[in-house]
């Protein structure tokens, strides 16, 4: 019987998430254990952490059907050095909701060159998991 061998948990005991608490205790709940964010907003805090660890399985899992790629290609030769996220608002996207926003910055590098990302992200609460349904990029 061969086993998959479990990913390496992230190096860092802060959350790359920007949180301030420990992976442990912070997003790898989520990539690691399988537990199910309460919040739109623990969910995106979520999803960056599996970018800067190249979880491409848990974003695809965590993706609305309806706007899932087929692939999002995270190993491509020259990848994202994901640097930080900042959470810029919240709305509504909590335990008793059904629909949330959650406006972000990310920073990040690429060839050496740093960018930014500022998005408005839509959620859905469907059968009790919050799923990532699109974004609105502000250039």
């Amino acid at each position: 019987m061969s086993t998959k061998p479990k990913a390496e948990p992230h190096a860092s005991p802060d959350c790359p998430c920007g949180s301030g608490a420990p992976y442990a205790a912070c997003c790898a709940r989520y990539l690691e254990d399988g537990a199910q964010p309460e919040k739109a907003e623990q969910l995106m805090r979520s999803r960056y952490s599996a970018y800067v660890l190249a979880r491409e399985e848990y974003l695809r899992h965590t993706w609305h059907a309806s706007t899932r790629p087929a692939q999002l290609g995270l190993d491509a030769s020259n990848p994202v050095q994901w640097l930080g996220l900042t959470i810029q608002r919240t709305e509504a996207g909590n335990i008793g909701d059904s629909e949330g926003v959650v406006e972000f910055l990310a920073r990040y590098k690429v060839n050496g060159k740093a960018g930014r990302l500022q998005e408005t992200s839509r959620f859905l609460k469907e059968n009790g998991q919050w799923f990532y349904v699109d974004g609105r990029i502000r250039e």
